[in-house]
């Protein structure tokens, strides 16, 4: 019998299950049966009886969000059910879903992309997901006049690094986060080396490495200023042009590792309160100690998050000769802890005010050929102080490359190029892995103006700037493409796929990249 024997059968994490597991041993080796041997262990320290299970009645949940079109009602339809499942969970508080709300998957309770919840006194990792700290950093600097937008965008390809694994050992790239003193962590443990292969690693599916440029005005400034983020609008000057590098990526295979530990004790710690609650909302107690540990975990890849998004721009401000003004980011995918309620936000945008009563300042992204929104948090609390982390999707990605599948399997070269100069025109995108994706284009992704549009409409945020595109960087699809297979090679990766999907917990074929 093991430590996962006995928390499978409903005992509670600690200290009692060594000698548990003890006089388990004793009555093995004396041939007993196990129904005998679990209810002598129940004498020594009884089970926790669990007294919780899903509520009869789902809680509701508000909307800021509105369907056009056909795609987009249905795309709605099946958030909206992911959400009532799991606002049926007793430890959920409220609800809300964002204007670029789209599935995560169609497990049981699978917070959709755009969705938060606020959950009393416990850390849902599934709500989450897998890709933690998923966020957005942005540096603001001199505009060049000696280097074009070609060599800026060289230098940001040879500063970053796109694609699955991570760095081989001869390119590691050092930072002190990496040293700290937080290894013995249970969720953290034995993960250092995947702290240093994915330091400056920003991964795949939408994370991406965006070059723009920046007008201020002294509208923006004034308002910034009145928002009282001083430390920004003081080094900004007023009619000014910049450019800007902005960075979004997660936590790459740290934060797997950490959410998979998350999940794994979550689903085996509301075993032992609770009855009937699906995998994707068991949650982890916070006034346990395995709880406290986790959100310690949290805190600790939420710096090293950073640190990476840091190493990214310093490598390319070293490279292109620049110095920064100012430099200030915002994550989409975590867990805030707000007095007794934890907030969570899977590709949401906090929007709420800060300890000082300032409105949140965030980055919100809408396609590659778009501006990137510079927004103060609008701090609506009918839905959760929360605003969008993009523009979101109505289809998965599969779905839209079907749309270029020809008969015979193949995927139709000529109209994806076509698509993809509609979509960019003269930006100087770059796909790092090689081949574009006709997935993480501007048609992959709602209407910019729609969602800008809901952002004002339900009062989620006030934009103060936009950071017009000149060039960006996505992973793309690397040398061995999908049109080389044979059509029942590709019927069977689209099966597949589709399946694995399904499975997946806030990552995949409509969400955020791994």
């Amino acid at each position: 019998m093991t430590r996962e024997d006995l928390l499978d059968a409903g005992w509670s994490n600690g200290d009692h299950l060594e000698s548990l597991l003890e006089e388990a041993a004793r009555l093995e080796v004396k041939g007993n049966k196990l129904s005998y041997i679990l209810k002598r262990l129940n004498r020594l320290h009884p089970r926790h009886t669990p007294t919780l299970s899903m509520r009869d009645q789902s809680l509701p949940f508000a909307e800021a969000i509105d369907a056009e079109g056909k795609e987009a009602e249905r795309n709605l339809r099946i958030a909206r059910r992911s959400m009532r499942e799991l606002m049926a969970s007793p430890v959920i508080e409220a609800g809300a879903l964002m204007p670029d709300a789209c599935p995560a998957g169609s497990g049981v309770a699978t917070i959709p992309v755009g969705g938060a919840i606020a959950v009393k006194n416990a850390i849902v990792p599934a709500a989450h997901s897998a890709d933690i700290c998923c966020s957005l950093y942005a540096t603001i600097f001199e505009r060049h006049e000696h280097l074009e937008i070609a060599q800026l965008m060289d230098a940001l390809v040879a500063a970053t690094r796109f694609g699955p694994g991570g760095r081989s050992k001869d390119d590691w790239v050092d930072h002190p986060v990496i040293e700290e003193d937080v290894w013995d962590n249970p969720f953290l443990k034995g993960l250092q080396k995947h702290a240093r292969m994915h330091m400056a690693d920003q991964g795949d599916g939408n994370h991406f490495a965006y070059l723009g440029s920046l007008n201020t005005s002294e509208t923006m400034l004034d308002q910034l200023t009145q928002a009282g983020h001083e430390s920004v609008s003081s080094q900004l000057r007023p009619n000014h042009g910049y450019q800007v590098l902005i960075t979004h990526h997660g936590s790459r295979g740290l934060g797997a590792q950490v959410f998979q530990r998350g999940q794994k004790a979550a689903v085996q710690a509301t075993k032992a309160v609770a009855t009937g609650v699906p995998e994707n909302a068991a949650w982890l107690s916070y006034e346990s100690d395995e709880g406290k540990a986790y959100w310690e975990a949290l805190q600790y890849v939420s710096r090293w998050t950073l640190a990476n998004h840091q190493s990214i721009h310093r490598r390319f401000m070293e490279r292109t000769e620049s110095v920064a003004t100012v430099a200030f980011g915002n994550e989409h995918n975590f867990v805030w802890k707000r007095e007794n309620l934890f907030m969570h936000g899977k590709g949401a945008t906090p929007a709420w005010n800060d300890e000082d009563g300032r409105p949140l300042l965030g980055w919100i992204p809408l396609n590659m050929a778009n501006p990137i929104l510079l927004v103060l948090g609008g701090n609506k609390e009918d839905y959760l102080s929360f605003g969008p982390h993009g523009a979101g999707r109505n289809e998965s990605r599969r779905a839209l490359q079907r749309r270029f599948r020809l008969k015979d399997g193949s995927l139709d070269e000529d109209a994806m190029r076509k698509e993809l100069a509609n979509g960019i025109g003269d930006l100087d995108v770059r796909w790092y892995r090689g081949h574009a994706d006709i997935s993480e284009s501007p048609i992959g992704y709602k209407s910019p103006e729609e969602v800008r549009a809901q952002i004002e409409k339900y009062g989620l945020a006030t934009v103060v700037a936009e950071v017009q595109p000149l060039g960006c960087v996505m992973a793309g699809h690397g040398a061995r493409r999908e049109e080389e297979l044979t059509p029942k090679q590709l019927r069977q990766q689209e099966h597949r796929a589709d399946r694995r999907n399904l499975k997946q917990v806030g990552l995949g074929d409509w969400g955020d990249g791994e």
